[in-house]
This record gives C-alpha cells, structure tokens and sequence, in this order.
C-alpha cells in the first residue's frame, strides 16, 4: 500500500511545487490514518499543507486506494524529522538521530548518536559512548532527527482533514 500512495501522490506533490519528504500509512480495524510529510526550500507554511491536503484529498477521492474509512494528515517533517529514504539520512551526515529498529543490532534496538555515514545498505553512527555502529537500514523501523539548537531547519505545521 505504502509504494502504491507513494506513486500516486509523488507526482502531484511535486507538481505543486514540494517534495513529498515521506507517508506513514496505519490501519487500525475498520480505519486508517495517512500522514503526509511535505517538504520545499524555505520551510512549509499552514497554508502548504492546507493546499496540499485539498488536493490529496481530492485525488484520493478519484482514485480511491484506501478502501477504509480514513484520516489524511498533510504536515511538515518538522524540526525532529522523520527519515524515510538513504538519501535523506546522506542530507543529514554530522546530525544527531535516534533509531527506533525493528530487530536488535549488535545488542541493542534503540540507537542514539551522530550519523557519520549513509549508503543504500546501512547507516553509520557514531554514538554516544563514543564507539561506532553501523545499523542495516532494513531493520529501521524509525529514523527521527534528534534537534540541537542552532540548526536551521523549517517550522513544524500540520493539517488534518478526515474522509468518512
């Protein structure tokens, strides 16, 4: 389902002017939930994800993926983002992050510390107590930017639209 919105929503994201940075799409009995993260040069505005949420909104109405009752929500990845893709952690290399895995790598499933290294296999971290790790980007179950301050990254902002 996941590749499948992705595919659809790309190009109309992109047609607007953004980047569509990621989705997370979670059904939960009878409905869903669709978070949309878009992203552009200068940070994201209310009024972005506003435009943006009428317009996937509409889209998916036409094309209608998701056969549940379902809540779209369009937003910002925010100053803590969440990292989808191989070529967002490399846009991030020196950052601090917190990786949420879905399995245990070298003895641990949470792992804190400063990227050092992103290719389209693994990450490399540097963490805390100073020894390195390299995590199978695989078993990532969620990347999130760990914010320091001083670092220049857009405002988080967030719409909710519910389709019933």
């Amino acid at each position: 389902m996941q590749e499948r919105l992705e595919g659809l929503l790309s190009p109309l994201v992109a047609g607007m002017g953004f980047e569509l940075w990621g989705l997370e799409y979670a059904q939960r009995g009878e409905q869903a939930l669709l978070r949309v993260f878009i992203d552009r040069d200068g940070g994201i505005t209310l009024d972005d994800c506003a435009l943006v949420s009428e317009q996937v909104g509409a889209l998916l109405d036409v094309e209608d993926p998701i056969t549940l009752a379902y809540r779209l929500e369009v937003s910002s990845p925010g100053l803590d983002r969440v990292l989808f893709k191989p070529e967002q952690y490399r846009r991030y290399i020196g950052a601090r992050l917190k990786l949420r895995l879905r399995w245990a790598v070298e003895g641990r499933r949470n792992v804190q510390g400063r990227l050092v290294a992103c290719d389209d296999e693994a990450v490399s971290i540097e963490l805390e107590t100073g020894e390195a790790a390299t995590v199978p980007l695989e078993s990532v179950h969620r990347a999130r930017l760990i914010y320091e301050m001083g670092s220049e990254q857009p405002e988080q902002r967030s719409v909710s639209d519910t389709d019933e």
